[in-house]
């Protein structure tokens, strides 16, 4: 595998393209895979792109957060088109069940925990085209949310419920504020709401109390940490 494309998402966040040159990759909406350079120790993110995206465009991406905590979020602004990278087989339970059919979806997110909430919405948007999920999204900062046009548009076309909620400052700033919450979820969450959370550990931690306090049951709520 190469990398394809490697181009900066957010200020502190590179989307990076993945081909798969023909070499075959299932995965269901959500999965997250360890990546890195060929002989580099792997490191793992959750998949950004649809199991659609990936049969029709032979591609796998991924949403990197630039920084030195780990090596491959540490060396990823200086990787170049051509890189030959390791992926491992995709892993993970945090999926949208078959008992979430007929339900409304409601999908949580801060910072990079929007990657495997965008491949699901994506893949669910092909398989229910009549279908509207909710996304509630936070970030820091205005240009901290990824793939923020392609949920805008979305949602101008009717197909997602969006709000996005910002937690910094931000003069010019004309939606929600604040860390997502009972006041944000409150006209979203059911006692037939299915619910995926995705962000930091607080949030993770919050916001399914938020969600059991406005009626969700426990076991219609599912998280994943980043």
């Amino acid at each position: 595998m190469r990398l394809l494309t490697n181009h900066i998402a957010t200020p502190t966040t590179r989307a990076i393209r993945v081909a798969l040159d023909g070499a075959p990759f299932s995965y269901r909406a959500g999965q997250a895979a360890a990546i890195g350079r060929v002989g580099d120790l792997l490191t793992p993110y959750s998949i950004a792109c649809a199991p659609s995206d990936t049969e029709r465009d032979g591609y796998l991406e991924f949403l990197v957060k630039v920084d030195g905590s780990n090596r491959f979020g540490a060396l990823v602004t200086a990787l170049e088109a051509g890189t030959e990278l390791q992926v491992t087989p995709a892993s993970g339970g945090f999926t949208i069940p078959a008992s979430a059919t007929g339900h409304p979806l409601l999908f949580i997110a801060g910072g990079t925990g929007i990657a495997p909430l965008r491949s699901m919405i994506r893949e669910y948007l092909r398989q229910s085209p009549a279908a509207r999920p909710a996304l509630v999204y936070s970030a820091r900062t205005p240009e901290e949310f990824a793939y923020g046009e392609e949920f805008r548009a979305l949602a101008d076309e009717g197909r997602l419920d969006l709000t996005l909620t910002l937690t910094g400052d931000a003069r010019e700033w004309r939606h929600a504020r604040g860390r997502a919450g009972d006041h944000h979820l409150a006209e979203l969450a059911t006692a037939k709401t299915v619910c995926f959370i995705c962000g930091p550990p607080a949030m993770v931690v919050d916001v399914p109390e938020a969600l059991v306090r406005l009626g969700v049951p426990r076991n219609q709520i599912r998280t994943e940490n980043w």
